[in-house]
């Protein structure tokens, strides 16, 4: 992995300065209270940039509306310190606004143990990070492992895995919506719209890169999908406020819908949702099995 920040603008740079002492302030204060041993004496072991900040095709494109996140893996010393509840703070303190931190920051955190046995596995994202991440905190003695080359067939096999088992659950999803929606249960079917389309992105990234992280936020994973491949953000059209609003009703419903009796949809709302939820789906399916034909190529199993 590469030290130097020296590809980016000297702004980007004291950004990215900025977002790890805000990480690690957070996190320190998060562990600070804990009696367990393993968690207040918890350590951040590494804080990775990687993605378009890391390789140097970062978008900035205020017309189109289009920002790249700074991609960063945190890796802790314990697995237990991987839960949410240690990293909401700093998500909070590194969301852009008018101070220090202007770019969009994405956070996953992964215990050095699981990050080597991903590399073990060879998991194309995580050997990604090693290609072309750039280390921004660093701790002696906590050594990844080298990638291993995945097989071809193994790969096959566990993106085949992956395609078969998340379409057929988001296609059950929007069942049940569609059953909400007969019986006249709108606030469940827009949670049941948010699990289609949930489970449809995480069956891009699942079947691209073999790896998802656990995300339930949409407008995360939409960024996270639509820069694997652009043909997704024909899904969903931004143009008006009806379009842009119908989008965060369905952000919203995971958790408003089913615990908030201030959420409110229309049966409008949820047609054009429901018309867009399989628009994705076709566009899911379509990058999906072209992935599939590169890696049964790959394995020398493409009958064609």
């Amino acid at each position: 992995m590469k030290r130097s920040l020296d590809h980016l603008p000297a702004r980007k740079q004291a950004e990215l300065r900025r977002v790890v002492e805000v990480i690690q302030e957070s996190f320190a204060e998060a562990v600070a209270t804990r009696r367990a041993e393993r968690l207040k004496n918890g350590k951040i072991l590494k804080i990775i940039l990687y993605g378009s900040y890391a390789r140097g095709d970062w978008v900035h494109d205020p017309v189109g509306r289009y920002f790249s996140d700074f991609d960063l893996l945190v890796v802790v010393d314990h697995e237990d310190l991987t839960d949410g509840e240690f990293w909401h703070d700093a998500e909070n303190r590194t969301m852009p606004g008018e101070g220090e931190i202007r770019t969009p920051v994405s956070i996953i955190v992964h215990s050095l143990d699981d990050v080597n046995e991903q590399l073990d596995r060879g998991r194309y994202f995580f050997a990604d990070i090693v290609r072309d991440g750039v280390v921004l905190y660093d701790t002696p003695g906590a050594k990844m492992h080298k990638p291993a080359d995945i097989k071809a067939q193994a790969a096959l096999a566990e993106a085949e895995g992956f395609f078969q088992d998340w379409m057929a659950s988001s296609a059950s999803f929007s069942k049940v919506a569609a059953f909400c929606v007969a019986t006249d249960e709108p606030k469940l079917a827009a949670f049941n719209l948010h699990q289609a389309s949930e489970h449809l992105y995480h069956c891009i990234l699942l079947v691209v890169t073999l790896y998802s992280g656990k995300a339930h936020n949409l407008a995360f994973l939409r960024k996270k999908t639509e820069a694997i491949d652009p043909r997704l953000s024909e899904a969903w059209p931004r143009e008006t406020k009806f379009e842009r609003r119908c989008f965060e009703l369905l952000r919203e419903a995971y958790v408003k819908a089913r615990y908030s009796k201030h959420y409110k949809i229309s049966s409008e709302e949820l047609a054009w949702l429901t018309e867009r939820v399989e628009v994705l789906r076709g566009l899911v399916r379509n990058v999906c099995e072209e992935r599939l034909v590169q890696l049964r190529q790959e394995a020398g199993t493409d009958d064609a």
